[in-house]
Formats: C-alpha cells, structure tokens, sequence
C-alpha cells in the first residue's frame, strides 16, 4: 500500500523527490494552510474558507486527532465555526478503522471537497487512522485539482512526511502525509519551548527543514511561496552540512519565504562544500563568453558576438526567461537584426519537460551562440540546473561558439551566481541559489556595479569566499572572454578583486584592479596585459621535398691515339 502510495505521489505531488538533484521549482500543488494551536483569530478562520472557495467551499473537517471525536453528538459544534460563514457545504469525516478509511462510501464527500481541515489533539491518532490510506491518495488528488488543506497543531504536524508525533529533547518520530516536502513541522513552537526538539530532529535527519509555527499564527503555502499570518512567528532551522552550520531564520507575520529555496539548500548542504577551498582559475577552454554588465549593449559588442557565434548566418539562440517583461525575447531579436544577425530564435521554455524537449533541444544543440536575457537569474536556474538543457548549454562552448548576456545574464555564467534569492536582488549570497553555469569557473560576477554602488557587497563576498576572484561589471560595459584573456569593451569599467594579495587594501584585505574599455585583464596572471595580444601559434607548412633529378647522360670522349 505504501508503494502504491509513493508511486501516486510522485506524480501528483510533482515536487516530493527530496533525492533528487533536479527540484521541480514551481513548488507543490495544491495548497496548504498550517496553524501553529492556540486561539484562531477569527480573521484567520475567515482567510481559510475564503481561500477554500468562499460561500461556494465545499468543506470536509477531519476531528480524529481529538478523543472527543467519536462522540457524534459534538459533531455539530465542530462544524460550527465554517458553518456559520455560509459555506456551500461542511461534513464531518471520522473513523478509526483503516478499512473505514478505504472505502469508497467513506471517501465520497472528500472527493467532492475544495478543501479539508484536520482538527488539534494527537497527530499519532490520525496518522494511525489514515497514512498509507486511500484518504491519502485522496488528499494528493485534492492538493492536484488545485483544493486546499488546512489544520491547526496536530493538524499541522500531520502534514509533514517526518512528524514529530511526542517527546521534547528527543522527539518520537513517525509517518505523516506528505504535503510540504523535505519538512518537518512543529507547532505550539515559542508557547512550548520546541526549538531544542526541532534542531534535535533536523540535526538527525539533515535531509529536511524545520518549520516551527508559534500558536495563533499561519504558515500558508501555495506554489513555491510561503506566506506568514497571524500574530507569532514561523521559524525554519536548516541543516547542518557541505561546510555550513546549521541555521534559523524567523519570519514575522507579514512575511513571505521561498519553498524551493529551502529545499534547494537541503540538497545542496547534502552534496559537497560548495565553492570549494580551492578553485579553478577562471578561463574558457573552449569558444568564448560575453558578459555584459547591464544597461545597455554598444553595437560593437553585438558585432563581435555574433561574429563569434560563426557570422551572421549563425544560428543564435535568446533566452529571455529571467524576464517578466513580455517581449524581451523579440526585443533582442530586433536588437540582432539591426546589426545583421536574423538567424535567430527565442527559446521560453521553462519546466523540465519543456527544455528538454526536442523542440528546445534542437535548437541549442545547432546554436553557434546562446544569449542569456536581464532580469532575475534564479530563474535560468530554475529551468536549466540538472537537466539536459544544461549540459546542452555547456555544449556550445565546446564546439566552439558563444555564449553571452547581460545583468542577469551575467551573473548566471560564473561559478557562484550573487544576488540569487527569488525574494529580492539585496542578498548576495542566497541559499539554495549560489550555483551558476559554470562556464567561467573560479569567479562571481555582479552588475550594474558603479552605478548601483555595489563595491561594499562585493568586498562582503570576497571575504567570505577568498578563494574567488570577483568581477564587477559596470553598465554598457562587458568583457570578451577568451582562454584566461578577459578584453574589456564599453565606456565604462570593470574591476577585478582577489583576496590574499600583498597589494591588498590594508582595511578590506582586497586588491582592486579596475580597467577601462580597450584593456586587458589575464585571469592567469591576474594583471593587465600590455602590448598587441599575441598571434595564434602555426606549424611550419612542410615543404615538398625536391624530386632528385636523374643523373646526366654523359658524352663519350673519343680516344686519343
């Protein structure tokens, strides 16, 4: 049964694979709404129905937590609080008897609901009753036709697949639903004092987040996004591991926090410390990158890409994902056209299924150059990261071509990607999206760097990661990179930090090499570079050795007498 279970859930759920590299970013189906126990306030209450379906929800309330929820006669009390908010309908659903809870009579209203709410008590009482059920695979079909499913304290915790069923220091641990994936969830969590019991349990099972929800306060969850309400916190801890400690992060009511973040940090500090101790220095082994600091591209930068794409002929491929500007794709087009480049095609494809598909693939696979659109790198990210798209991508570099783009297109060619969290562009170093391409290892790239006055946030990288070297990119600004050769084009500046070096600044520890437009900065030397760049190397052409001639004929000597 709990094969059968896990095989619905894999595809319904379509974001529960916590051993995966690849995280499906669009977060869960479905919705979730979990209260930490305590008092509801009563606009809470009225938040849930509404999201439930208003005066047309059709509810289900599940009081079997309670030991109060045999007696039948206190049904009705049950029901009153969402009763008397005139939804379209509201039945209790009660057993104790697991073939109760398979049985297609039992089930019949949970099939017809828009949303499902789990009464407090004992969270082992429910999960004795239903996990591994068919009333589970029914709450996996209501979260895929888009329902909703709530519940306060044990109603909470049940909603995780790792639940704390009892116990403080060392919680007892068992099986509950998996709604919110690679959690685990407390409640009561200020009111109790649970942190120690939460930390405990993340600190065995560093594959999960902690999400500790204090009383009278909501954690509401719909896609990816995670929304806080009420008058306490949510706290998540993330797990030790890859060279990180084990970290807390409180949201206040009000607040908003990324589902896939979090679960994208969970594997991330399961893997290897990343960056490493020690990294490649940056260069480009095979065909050439552009990367441009935002603000603007000068014609001359789209002339040199292209011819590096193999001429206007080439086939250039635009991926303007990072946008939520309708039209970014077709803008770069017609920025390509002006200069003479028609051979062009936007590529919008986002969810796993979509960039690898043929479609997608074809194109990047017969691209002599790729470009990379401004907006938020996390989401090329989102798209590409362990799939065949990425190493598709990676492909181009190593026949030869091009890759290039700009802000965000930028930022997403380095090792460490900065200014990756989907909740704003402040944060520098954002967990769960650290990860570039890779194509220019060794190196962290940011944007818009004079203009936006960014120098302090670069020099805040580079002490935490000394082991980079960090590249400042002003606006209408790029740099063409070609082995370790980076050349500088634009009418503003790039600048170039390393850490650890004797002609560092004395306060930061940090050596800032800035260089105009017509310059060369060496990755491998990690200076300028004077003088006209080298020319490539060339065998001797073999010359054909002479043919030997045949010997003369030789004229008989008459002889003397």
């Amino acid at each position: 049964m709990l094969t059968r279970i896990f095989l619905i859930a894999l595809c319904l759920l379509s974001a529960s694979a916590s051993a995966a590299d690849y995280i499906d970013a669009r977060g869960i189906p479905g919705r979730l709404f979990i209260v930490g126990g305590g008092a509801m306030p009563e606009d809470m209450l009225e938040q849930f129905v509404r999201l439930a379906g208003g005066k047309d929800a059709k509810l289900v309330v599940v009081p079997t937590a309670s030991e109060k929820a045999d007696d039948e006669a206190g049904h009705a009390a049950m029901l009153e609080p969402f009763t008397k908010l005139e939804v379209a309908s509201a039945v209790v659903m009660h057993t104790r008897d697991r073939d109760v809870a398979n049985s297609d009579e039992f089930l019949a209203p949970l099939r017809e609901a828009t949303g499902v709410w789990f009464g407090g008590g004992s969270q082992s009482l429910i999960a004795e009753a239903y996990v591994g059920t068919k009333l589970e695979e029914e709450l996996l079909k209501l979260a895929a036709r888009d329902g909703l499913i709530g519940g306060t304290s044990a109603g909470a915790a049940i909603q995780s697949r790792l639940m704390i069923a009892s116990g403080n220091a060392v919680p007892v641990l068992k099986q509950g639903f998996d709604l919110l994936p690679d959690a685990v969830i407390d409640q009561h969590f200020a009111e109790r004092n649970r942190k120690p019991r939460l930390v405990h349990t993340i600190d065995k099972h560093r594959d999960h987040f902690g999400l500790g929800i204090d009383e009278s306060t909501a954690v509401v969850v719909r896609g990816r996004q995670m929304r806080v309400l009420g008058t306490g916190n949510a706290t998540v801890i993330l797990p030790e591991g890859a060279g990180r400690p084990q970290k807390e992060i409180v949201i206040k009511a009000g607040g908003y926090a990324d589902l896939t973040a979090f679960r994208r940090t969970v594997r991330d500090r399961n893997g290897k410390q990343f960056p490493s101790d020690v990294l490649e220095s940056p260069h480009v082994k095979n065909g050439a990158l552009l990367i441009v600091g935002g603000g603007g591209l000068t014609g001359e930068m789209v002339d040199r890409f292209v011819e590096h794409a193999g001429g206007k002929k080439a086939l250039i491929a635009i991926l303007p994902i990072s946008s939520t500007q309708p039209g970014s794709g077709a803008s770069m087009q017609r920025y390509f056209a002006a200069r003479g480049a028609t051979n062009t095609v936007v590529l919008e494809q986002r969810t796993r299924d979509e960039v690898e598909s043929e479609e997608f693939l074809s194109v990047i696979n017969k691209a002599g150059g790729v470009w990379f659109g401004g907006g938020r790198q996390w989401h090329f990210m989102d798209a590409y990261e362990s799939t065949k798209a990425e190493a598709a991508l990676h492909g181009v570099l190593a026949r030869g071509g091009i890759m290039g783009g700009s802000s965000a297109g930028a930022s997403i060619q380095a090792e460490y990607m900065l200014r990756g969290s989907p909740l704003g562009n402040t944060d520098m170093m954002a967990d769960g999206y650290e990860r570039g391409l890779n194509v220019l290892p060794g190196a962290a790239v940011d944007q818009h760097f004079s203009q936006r006055g960014r120098l302090k946030d670069m020099e805040g990288v580079m002490q935490r990661f000394p082991q980079l070297l960090g590249i400042g990119i002003d606006e209408t600004t790029a740099i063409l990179v070609e082995g370790t050769r980076a050349e500088i084009m634009g009418p503003n500046v790039v600048s170039f930090y390393e850490s650890d070096s004797e002609d560092g600044d004395s306060a930061t520890g940090l050596k800032r090499t800035v260089l105009p437009g017509g310059t060369v900065f060496d990755f491998a030397t990690r200076r300028e570079l004077t003088g006209p760049p080298p020319l490539p190397e060339k065998k001797p052409t073999p010359r054909p050795r002479p043919r030997p001639r045949p010997p003369a004929p030789r004229t008989p000597v008459p002889a003397t007498k």
